[in-house]
């Protein structure tokens, strides 16, 4: 490679892992041979809620079938924070006395290959007594509602509230606006499906899984915890992984199940998700309700929110954290960038007969987002203005930052103004709105739409204590070792799933030891080899495990001088590095000749140093509540009012995530969170019918967009680095994917701003939006100088 300009920091390399992609040489989980391996099958309820009174396993081959009865040794993983107002039900991997939900998993069968797997399931034969199933989390929390569990008061895992300054004030507010906003439920859609292969290795006396997961190492405590095994009889490998998004951040029962299975077989076992059981049974997202009221004075100030956030958080809460984040992030978050200073918000974590809840691209954010951004836009259009100069009036300015929300947040560095005004000039806002006084040709309306996005990441141990976390994911750290030659490899304990580890981290290496990025390997996926970490979720991969193997590498560079300057016969504080020599006044060495007395050649080493050029650190920020990246989408859409059809025409990004090591990766997280906004906006979604059933199980049902439904993006990119992080770096993994449903649905709104269409729920189907316009004419035909409002 050729260095940057600048050097290794900022530069936009290829990713070195496309590489093997590109060319199909990639390794998961179901590329995996095992002498004997036996493939798995699932058999699942098919009621949504109900007593499970009986499994009965065909007689010619119930060895090779397993029930709840032949894993009741398993241990049960208590899920959720450590509160105990919090109501965990116990989640087995098979079901036991009642099945909750449809896809829950009742029985594993065992075969050859996975078609004979499912030709036995079919066999195995399951009694359930049905119950009335519970389906919307508002009506879950009547009174006369179906208890999900027995002993339960009523079906919330949990309800809480947050409060911030004078809500009681609010009452005589001269603008109170009151709307009812849904978010809907989605699947997480990762390009791979789940998949598991375990088998117990007898010479090592250990249990091998294979896993395709987000965090080997703590998956690898849940598994030592549910099976009772010590942590050093457990190896979980995580080989390359096709996406995650958080799906594959949670202890499944599948995965535990098979894991138990291999302790009591001769031979490898494995199961792969299918894309039915990913819709039907696998971790589901984004299902909230928000009942709220915004109160503003008569200049547009914003000056509080008030009411109540449901979450709909399925029917177990799913090891370590459980759902209860999602509310509270939702909650907390809701403010957004403005100065509301009053927030009175209840939350209610709600169970119902779905399958769990998990962590998504976001993690309840896009949700308030949505909520904070509508309510912003319908002040506006209540006072007559336009969205984009309330947004003015109320941002936080960079001379108020640090900023502490009424949410409980520290906003730290940037200029949130001036990403707004960056996407407004980039979007041609002005020009916009001039084409829609001429109409289009077509009959089609044109709507602009802005919302606001902040990312909190990089936060540890300060904020995830405070979140009563079972797991505090408050560092992380790296191995770096320079191998003989002078080439390095570094062990990381975070998991790349699409993220560009091996070319971001390696770019940071080579800033910190002045090598060649092609001279430094990335390694982590394997708990046998790599140092303990957390894994790779919440935006914080490149703040803790960048930071880690940057304090490594310096760790290295000062061995590297000491020695380096021995075998020069200078002092330490003579010789300098540069691209990978030690140099002094009167000659240089090379890091291969430093590396090979180090490994090879010991009696060349100064008295008192040990052999090896390998360390280990760990890494925090100064500051583990988080640093925030930010940003501001623009929309421009195309709306058919009679059939509710919506094409983006236009798509700008303003963002700033500090520091950035490599703006093409940057380019790319960002265009990909676009592509699950859009789908979370326009098209993903699992409706389900009164008696439980998910009506979305295959891809003819459950829309994603594809290529022709991503518009070309413009991103424009701001840089105000971090204070308390390595080079400046934040988190902006999940940013793109938070802001998109609030600006298409502003954009929607927009469109019919002079009939006051009512966007309130997500996805907005060509249905739903068709329904929306003709309520809205129908509306402003009786009232109309009412119906803005």
């Amino acid at each position: 490679m050729v260095e940057h300009a600048g050097g290794w920091i900022g530069a936009s390399l290829l990713r070195k892992e496309d590489a093997r992609h590109l060319l199909g040489a990639g390794a998961f989980v179901a590329d995996l041979k095992l002498r004997g391996l036996r493939d798995v099958a699932f058999v699942r309820s098919d009621v949504a809620h109900g007593v499970l009174t009986a499994v009965h396993k065909p007689d010619d081959a119930a060895t090779r079938v397993f029930t709840a009865e032949d894993l009741a040794w398993v241990n049960v993983l208590e899920a959720g924070p450590e509160l105990a107002a919090f109501r965990s039900g116990p989640y087995p991997p098979f079901a036991s006395g009642k099945v909750r939900y449809v896809g829950q998993p009742v029985a594993a069968c065992v075969a050859q290959n996975r078609a004979h797997a499912e030709d036995l399931a079919e066999r195995v034969s399951v009694e359930i007594d049905a119950l009335p199933a519970v389906i919307d989390c508002v009506d879950a929390l009547a009174p006369d509602a179906a208890r999900l569990f027995d002993g339960w008061p009523d079906n919330a895992f949990i309800t809480s509230r947050v409060t911030e300054g004078d809500p009681a004030s609010l009452a005589a507010a001269p603008i109170r606006l009151h709307r009812r906003l849904r978010m809907n439920r989605q699947a997480t859609v990762s390009l791979e499906c789940r998949g598991i292969v375990a088998h117990y290795d007898a010479r090592l006396d250990e249990l091998v899984i294979h896993l395709s997961t987000q965090g080997p190492h703590v998956m690898r405590r849940g598994f030592a915890m549910a099976l009772g095994l010590p942590e050093h009889k457990i190896r979980v490998i995580a080989p390359d992984v096709g996406g995650g998004f958080g799906g594959k951040n949670r202890m499944m029962p599948e995965e535990l199940a098979i894991a138990a299975i291999a302790m009591k077989v001769p031979y490898p076992v494995r199961w792969i998700e299918d894309r039915r059981e990913h819709l039907i049974a696998s971790v589901h997202a984004r299902e909230h309700v928000y009942d709220l009221t915004i109160s503003a004075d008569t200049s547009g100030v914003l000056l509080g929110i008030e009411g109540d956030v449901f979450v709909d958080a399925g029917a177990y809460a799913l090891w370590p954290s459980g759902p209860f984040m999602e509310t509270s992030m939702a909650a907390r978050n809701l403010p957004g960038p403005y100065r509301i200073r009053h927030l009175d918000i209840r939350t209610h974590t709600v169970a119902t007969n779905k399958a769990p809840l998990g962590p998504y691209r976001g993690v309840g954010r896009p949700g308030a987002c949505f909520a904070i951004e509508r309510l912003v836009d319908e002040v506006a259009h209540a006072l007559g203005r336009e969205p984009i100069d309330i947004r003015r009036l109320n941002m936080v300015t960079s001379a108020e930052l640090p900023y502490d929300t009424a949410g409980g947040l520290r906003f730290d560095t940037g200029d949130y103004p001036a990403a707004l005004e960056t996407a407004i000039e980039r979007i041609g806002f002005s020009a916009v709105r001039a084409r829609q006084k001429t109409g289009e040709p077509d009959g089609r309306v044109i709507g602009v739409g802005i919302a606001f996005y902040s990312e909190q990441s990089g936060h540890g141990m300060a904020e995830w204590t405070k979140r009563k976390s079972r797991v505090v994911p408050g560092y992380e750290s790296a191995r770096v070792r320079m191998l003989p030659d002078g080439s390095v490899v570094i062990h990381v304990g975070v998991q790349n799933h699409g993220q560009g580890h091996e070319t971001s981290l390696a770019q940071i290496a080579a800033h910190e030891l002045g090598l060649d990025p092609d001279r430094i390997s990335i390694r982590y996926g394997d708990t046998a080899t790599a140092p303990f970490g957390f894994g790779t979720f919440a935006s914080r991969s490149i703040v803790f495990s960048g930071g880690a193997v940057a304090r490594s590498c310096r760790m290295i560079v000062e061995k590297l001088r000491l020695i380096g300057a021995h075998l020069l016969q200078a002092t330490p504080d003579a010789v300098r590095i540069e691209h990978g020599r030690v140099l002094s006044a009167t000659g240089s060495v090379s890091f291969a000749e430093i590396a090979a007395a180090a490994s090879i050649r010991q009696e060349l080493l100064p008295d008192g140093v040990e052999p090896l050029l390998e360390v280990v650190s760990t890494y925090e920020p100064t500051d583990s509540r988080g640093v925030f990246s930010y940003g501001t989408h623009a929309a421009v859409v195309a709306v058919e009012p009679e059939t509710g059809e919506v094409e983006i025409l236009d798509y700008v990004v303003a963002e700033d995530c500090g520091t950035m090591i490599n703006p093409l990766i940057v380019d790319g997280q960002i265009q990909g969170g676009i592509a699950q906004g859009i789908g979370t906006a326009l098209y993903e979604e699992i409706p389900f019918s009164d008696l439980g059933q998910p009506l979305a199980t295959t891809f003819a049902d459950y829309m994603v967009p594809g290529a022709s439904e991503i518009p070309a993006v413009d991103i424009a990119h701001a840089c105000t680095p971090a204070l308390v992080t390595e080079y400046g770096v934040k988190g902006m993994g999940e940013g793109g994917a938070i802001a998109p449903p609030a600006a298409l649905a502003n954009a929607i709104a927009d469109a019919f701003r002079d009939i006051g269409v009512r966007i309130d729920e997500t996805p907005l189907t060509p249905r739903r939006v068709s329904d929306a316009v003709a309520a809205a004419r129908s509306a402003h035909a009786a009232q109309p100088s009412e119906a803005a409002s």
